[in-house]
């Protein structure tokens, strides 16, 4: 089947289609995070790796599946993914990537064409952009989006399973709530544990190693008002960190908050 090309002079929002967003990202017309765009639909973070290190990473997303959700894990080589969606390219349809080598960031660049090689294999994890359109049809804040930035990202104290080779800290993303906010949040994402799930920690952000609020590891800081609690969910920038520390020869990832948006449906990982 032929897919339409979607229309090459709007950029993509809440309402456009899985497939419009993967287009403004593939032709470079999108380089900005994806946060409330085309809602109702699953987003993913991407880990690329060399098979050699490919069963190891597997080993540790099944060890930690709360920052690894496991969505799909495609064949070596394989730039579409038929569990992810149609007409995808797994190397040009994120608005921005990430190359490491030996453990270092090397280049953030909006394709990685040059770097594919036919013994790649991609992870895609689930991502806490997914259980944002729950939030929202709540009436529960999001403050990265009503703010219109990136969500805050933090490293933290404490430990990931160690397995595959790999090891580390686990990565958060926080949003601010009031109390009674935090408590119906809880509620609701509990029912996506393949985003994540239920948050991790809530209130004090030294009690899992965070030291200041206003200065994240990743993403933007955004405003947290007079009541409110800082509410901290597992993230799927974990993996960055740990390919970081484990220093493996090659890594390709999403850049924080540029996910890939598929056409899998939020309702399909949704519990009852």
């Amino acid at each position: 089947m032929t897919i339409p090309r979607p229309d090459d002079s709007i950029l993509p929002t809440a309402h456009s289609s899985p497939a419009e967003v993967r287009w403004a990202a593939r032709e470079g017309r999108l380089q900005a995070p994806t946060a409330g765009l085309a809602y109702g639909f699953v987003q993913a973070n991407l880990v690329i790796l060399p098979e050699p290190q490919a069963n190891g990473f597997l080993r540790f997303c099944q060890a930690n599946p709360k920052p690894c959700p496991l969505l799909a894990v495609s064949e070596p080589g394989a730039r579409s993914c038929a569990t992810l969606g149609s007409d995808l390219d797994i190397a040009r349809d994120v608005p921005t990537y990430r190359i490491f080598r030996e453990g270092h960031l090397q280049a953030t660049v909006s394709h990685v064409d040059a770097e594919w090689r036919d013994d790649l294999v991609t992870f895609a994890l689930g991502c806490s952009f997914t259980f944002e359109h729950a939030l929202r049809q709540a009436g529960l804040p999001v403050r990265h989006i009503e703010e219109g930035r990136n969500v805050p990202m933090y490293r933290t104290s404490l430990p990931l399973v160690t397995a595959g080779g790999f090891a580390g800290n686990l990565v958060v993303s926080m949003r601010p709530m009031k109390a009674a906010d935090a408590i119906r949040a809880i509620q609701v994402t509990t029912r996506f544990p393949q985003a994540h799930g239920a948050p991790v920690h809530l209130g004090d952000p030294s009690r899992i190693g965070i030291a200041d609020l206003r200065s994240p590891d990743y993403g933007d800081a955004v405003s947290v008002g007079e009541g409110e609690l800082p509410v901290f969910w597992a993230c799927g920038v974990t993996p960055q960190q740990v390919l970081m520390d484990a220093g493996i020869e090659l890594a390709i990832t999403h850049s924080p908050g540029h996910m890939l948006v598929t056409d899998i449906p939020d309702s399909e990982l949704a519990l009852l």
